[in-house]
C-alpha cells in the first residue's frame, strides 16, 4: 500500500473570519525562509524511504510560496520518500496569489492538481469572511490554471453563510458548475468560537444561519451536481468520473499519510497517530531543539479503531462491505454496531442490503447523528 504526504504550510495575506485551521499572518519573507527551512529538516530527519503516490500542500496558503522555496521542500519529499510515477500532487491555492510564470514553475516541479479556495462567488459574501479576494479574481486565476496545463481543479464553496438565500446558493452553483472544474468540494459554513465570525453572530451584527435552509441548500446541492455529472463520493465531494482526490480517500480508508509542518497529523495505517505542535513559533523552536516537532502520540485501541473504520468508511458514498470489514480486524461485525445501522435504516438514513453498509442520500445530510452514535 502506498501512503501519502501532507505538508503544511500556514502563511495567509490575512486570516479569514470564519478560520479556525493553524494559520499565520504572512509577515516577512525571512520567517516564510526560516519556516521552509525548518520543514525541509523535520522531512528529512524523517527518512522512510517508502512509496508514496499523493502529496498535499494545504494550509494556510501555500501558493504563497516562491517556486524556489517549493522546489526545496520537494527536494527533501524526493530524499526521504519513493515518489511514484502518477502521483498526485496538489497544491492549495488562493485566488490572486498566482501569476503565469508561478503556475508555470509549479506544473515544472510536478504539481498536477490545484484545490482552489473559491468559497464564494458573490462579492457581498466575500467581504463578510474577509477573504482578500473578489469573484472576478477568482475567475482569472481559475483561466490562469487551465492556461497553464491544469487538468484537475477542485472548487471550494461554502453554503449556509448569514444572510445568504436560496438563490444565491443556487447562483453559485450554477457559477460554479459553468467552468467544469474536475472536482468540487462544498460545504455547510461551520462557526468555530473565538473566530471573528463567531463575534460578530454573537453580538447580533449577523444574520444567524438557518439550520433548515442549510438542510434546503444541502439538498439542492446534491441534485444540481448530479444533473451536471458530477458524482458525490463523499459527504462534502463531488467530482467528475475518475477525478476523486486520492489524497483525501486516504485518510477516509485510515492508509498511511506522514504529515509534517505546523499541525500536521500523521497516521501509520495501522493503529498509531502523531501530531505536531500548532503555533508557527513552538513549531519552528521544536525543530531546531529536537528535530521534530511531535506534541501529540496516541495508539488506538482496536475498538476505537473499529468506531473511527466505520465512520470514515460511512462518509464516501461506497461505504464498505462486511467484508472488508472483517479483512481489516480479522473478526465479524460488532452487534452494537449493527444495531445502530438497523435503528437508522428504519428512519431512511442508513441501508444494510446485501451485505453493504452505507448512507443513503438523505443520510448524508444527517450523518452527524449517526457517526456520533458509533464512535
Amino acid at each position: 500500500m502506498s501512503a501519502g504526504v501532507y505538508i503544511h504550510i500556514p502563511f495567509c495575506k490575512s486570516r479569514c473570519s470564519y478560520c479556525d485551521f493553524a494559520t499565520d499572518v504572512y509577515r516577512d519573507e525571512e520567517r516564510v525562509e526560516t519556516y521552509v527551512d525548518a520543514l525541509a529538516s523535520e522531512i528529512l530527519s524523517d527518512p522512510r524511504n517508502a512509496p508514496i503516490d499523493t502529496i498535499y500542500f494545504g494550509g494556510g496558503t501555500p501558493s504563497l510560496l516562491s517556486p524556489k522555496q517549493l522546489e526545496k521542500i520537494v527536494g527533501a519529499i524526493e530524499t526521504s520518500f519513493k515518489i511514484k510515477d502518477g502521483t498526485e500532487f496538489t497544491l492549495e491555492m488562493n485566488p490572486a496569489t498566482v501569476t503565469p510564470d508561478k503556475l508555470k514553475d509549479f506544473r515544472s516541479l510536478g504539481v498536477n492538481r490545484a484545490s482552489f479556495g473559491v468559497q464564494t462567488f458573490d462579492d457581498r459574501d466575500l467581504r463578510l469572511l474577509a477573504r482578500g479576494h473578489d469573484s472576478a479574481d477568482a475567475l482569472h486565476t481559475f483561466r490562469m490554471l487551465r492556461q497553464a496545463g491544469f487538468e484537475n481543479i477542485s472548487f471550494d464553496l461554502i453554503a449556509a453563510l448569514p444572510g445568504q438565500t436560496i438563490e444565491n446558493w443556487r447562483g453559485n452553483l450554477e457559477k460554479a458548475i459553468s467552468l467544469s472544474p474536475e472536482h468540487l468540494s462544498l460545504y455547510l459554513l461551520e462557526v468555530h468560537p473565538e473566530t471573528p465570525l463567531a463575534a460578530q453572530l454573537e453580538a447580533g451584527r449577523r444574520a444567524i444561519p438557518d439550520e433548515d435552509l442549510a438542510g434546503e441548500m444541502y439538498q439542492i446541492l446534491q441534485d444540481e451536481m448530479e444533473s451536471a455529472g458530477y458524482e458525490q463520493y463523499e459527504i462534502s465531494n463531488f467530482s467528475r468520473p475518475g477525478f476523486a482526490s486520492r489524497h483525501n480517500t486516504k485518510y477516509w480508508m485510515l492508509e498511511p499519510v506522514f504529515g509534517y509542518g505546523v499541525s500536521a497529523h500523521s497516521f501509520d495505517g495501522k493503529n498509531k497517530r502523531h501530531a505536531n505542535a500548532r503555533e508557527t513559533d513552538d513549531y519552528l523552536k521544536l525543530i531546531e531543539t529536537l528535530g521534530n516537532a511531535r506534541t501529540f502520540l496516541e495508539e488506538l485501541s482496536t475498538e476505537q479503531l473499529i468506531g473511527e473504520f466505520s465512520f470514515l468508511r460511512l462518509r464516501m458514498s461506497r461505504g464498505f462491505t462486511e467484508t472488508e470489514f472483517e479483512d481489516r480486524f480479522g473478526i465479524r461485525l460488532p452487534v452494537r454496531i449493527w444495531d445502530e445501522l438497523r435503528h437508522f435504516e428504519d428512519l431512511g438514513i442508513t441501508s444494510t442490503q446485501n451485505g453493504v453498509l452505507r448512507l443513503t442520500k438523505k443520510g448524508m445530510l444527517f450523518s452527524n447523528e449517526v457517526f456520533s452514535s458509533l464512535v
